[in-house]
């Protein structure tokens, strides 16, 4: 269970969740924002507190904050100051982004995960309702030589409304883009009721020779995709 961060609440709070999550018996990872670490002696005091409580998976991301909180400005910092500090995980995994992102180009993203395969173990593809996007990105970083598992990141069973609106305001795509080049997802996202990720999945499965499994985005509303999860491994059984 993947434990995000915000740079309103800080990575203390993140780490609080996470290590409380594995007191109730769950594998929890939490997810470290580089631009929200003051420094390195308070990344020191999270990454002790998180392996003091038994996580052995991290999630580095560069974060939202407007500025560096300190000297980190970025994941591949974060990645090597938990190197450099003798403290790596067991797991370390880091974001990649089939449908661009909107603050950094396409040339900048690949040379990015390029150098983080050698400091990760693994990459989630951020939020995307295309299932061939996230094929072809897989291949494609195959062809650029990026060894690192992709885990296709998949919205799980969501308030239709409230995925719209989490999708543009992340950065998935700006409003026109989407609506364009996801009609479908588009028009089913203005419809009322719950987005489920079966045809994204049924897309995924159709050539996941690539992709290495799913992340399930729940954006808090869990149980309805527990259920689904559930249903979905009942069926395949």
């Amino acid at each position: 269970m993947t434990v995000t961060a915000t740079p309103r609440r800080g990575p203390a709070a993140t780490v609080a969740v996470a290590v409380e999550l594995v007191a109730r018996g769950f594998a929890a990872v939490p997810h470290l924002a580089a631009r929200s670490v003051r420094d390195r002696g308070e990344l020191t005091e999270h990454l002790d507190r998180l392996a003091g409580a038994g996580v052995r998976d991290v999630f580095v991301v560069g974060g939202d904050a407007r500025e560096p909180a300190g000297d980190l400005p970025d994941g591949l910092a974060l990645l090597r100051a938990m190197e450099d500090l003798g403290r790596r995980p067991p797991r370390v995994g880091v974001p990649s982004y089939p449908d661009g992102h909107h603050h950094i180009g396409d040339d900048v993203l690949w040379a990015d995960l390029r150098v983080k395969q050698f400091h990760a173990d693994y990459t989630v593809t951020q939020l995307c309702f295309d299932a061939d996007l996230v094929r072809g990105f897989a291949g494609e970083a195959r062809a650029r030589g990026i060894d690192l598992p992709v885990v296709a990141g998949v919205p799980g069973v969501v308030d239709a409304a409230r995925l719209l609106r989490l999708s543009v305001r992340i950065g998935v795509a700006d409003a026109a883009r989407f609506a364009r080049s996801h009609r479908a997802t588009a028009r089913s996202l203005l419809r009322p009721g719950r987005h489920t990720p079966d045809d994204l999945v049924r897309g995924l499965a159709a050539g996941a020779g690539d992709l290495a499994g799913l992340h399930l985005f729940t954006f808090n509303q869990i149980e309805p995709t527990v259920r689904w999860l559930s249903q979905a491994r009942r069926t395949a059984a």
